[in-house]
C-alpha cells in the first residue's frame, strides 16, 4: 500500500499552497512537519480527495485517486482541524449517525461505535451530549469518526489539539497499535508527538517539500548544528537574541543555553546530538504565523 504525490501543486488565485510537491508514502505513520501556512492542511485535504490538484497527480497504489473516485474514499478516514459536531446529539448518536452517512453496514454499526468510543476512553460517556464535551473529550471522539469502518489510511489534522500530557501519550500508543499494517498521516504542532510514533517524517516549508525520510535520517541536516553551554546570564540573553534557543534555564548568576547554529557563537559551546525541535527550529525560526486557513 502506497499513496504517491507526483509533482503535485495547488493554486488558490496566483498563490500556491502546494507546489511541485513529490512523495511516496508507504504504510506506516508518517508526521507532517511545517509552520502555520506551510501548506500541510492544503496537503492533507488534497490527499483525502476534498480538494483537487492544479497540477500533477496522487496515486493510490499506482492508480490516480481521481480515477478510483469512492473505491478510493472507502478507504479514508479523516480528521480535520475543526469537525462540525450536532451538539445535541450524544456520542453514540454521533457516531451512529456518521456511520449511516458514510454507508457502513447498519447489522455492525452500533457495535463499532460502542467499541471506539471504549477504545478512545469515552464508553462512560455514550449518552452524554456532546455540547457539555470538553474540548479534549470531542477531539477524542473526533478521532474515533476517524477510525470508523477500519479505513486503511488514516488523515489526521492536529489531532492532539486540546488533548492533556496523558491523554496525549494514550493517544500516540493508540495510533501507533492501529498503524501496523494501514497508512496514518498525521499533522501537528506539537513536535514531541510525531518524534515518538513517526516513523517518516515529511518537512514542508512554503509549499514545497523540504525534507522527508526516517526521523534520524533528516536529522543528519542539522547534525554540527545544535550546541549547548553555561554562559553568563548577561552574555545568555544577549546570545538568545541572536540565535534560536530550544531551551534556556537560569542557573543563579549563569544560564544554560541549547541554541542552532551553522558554528558555535559562544566560546566553550559544545555540540551535542539534534532533536526534531532543534530541526524545527533552524528551518523555521523566521517563520510568521498565516492565519489564512485556505493555505494553511
Amino acid at each position: 500500500m502506497e499513496i504517491e504525490f507526483d509533482h503535485v501543486t495547488k493554486r488558490f488565485g496566483a498563490k500556491a499552497a502546494v507546489e511541485d510537491f513529490s512523495a511516496s508514502l508507504p504504510a506506516g505513520v508518517h508526521g507532517l512537519l511545517g509552520p502555520n501556512g506551510a501548506g500541510k492542511t492544503t496537503l492533507m485535504r488534497l490527499m483525502a480527495g476534498i480538494l483537487l490538484e492544479s497540477g500533477g497527480r496522487i496515486l493510490f497504489d499506482g492508480q490516480p485517486i481521481r480515477a478510483l473516485g469512492q473505491a478510493y474514499r472507502a478507504k479514508l478516514g479523516y480528521l480535520p482541524q475543526q469537525l462540525g459536531y450536532y451538539p445535541s446529539f450524544t456520542a453514540l448518536d454521533f457516531l451512529l449517525y456518521l456511520a449511516a452517512v458514510k454507508g457502513l453496514p447498519r447489522q455492525d454499526a452500533r457495535a463499532e461505535a460502542e467499541e471506539l468510543l471504549h477504545m478512545v476512553r469515552l464508553s462512560g460517556e455514550a449518552n452524554r451530549k456532546i455540547k457539555t464535551f470538553s474540548g479534549g473529550m470531542k477531539q477524542r471522539l473526533g478521532v474515533a469518526q476517524a477510525m470508523q469502518g477500519k479505513p486503511a489510511i488514516l488523515i489526521l489534522d492536529e489531532p492532539t489539539a486540546g488533548l492533556d500530557p496523558k491523554e496525549r501519550i494514550f493517544f500516540r500508543n493508540m495510533l501507533a497499535d492501529y498503524a501496523r499494517d494501514k497508512l496514518v498521516l498525521l499533522s501537528t504542532h506539537i513536535v514531541a508527538d510525531i518524534e515518538s510514533i513517526a516513523g517518516n517524517v515529511v518537512v514542508i516549508k512554503k509549499g514545497k517539500l523540504l525534507l522527508s525520510g526516517a526521523p534520524e535520517q533528516i536529522l543528519q541536516a542539522v547534525q554540527g548544528k545544535v550546541w549547548e553551554c553555561t554562559l553568563p546570564l548577561r552574555e545568555a540573553e544577549q546570545l538568545s537574541a541572536a540565535c534560536p534557543v530550544t531551551s534556556f534555564r537560569y542557573q543563579g548568576e549563569d544560564a544554560f543555553v541549547r541554541f542552532v547554529a551553522d558554528s558555535p557563537p559562544a566560546a566553550g559551546a559544545k555540540s551535542v546530538p539534534p532533536g526534531l525541535e532543534d530541526l524545527y527550529l533552524y528551518y523555521f525560526a523566521d517563520e510568521g504565523v498565516d492565519n489564512n486557513e485556505t493555505i494553511a
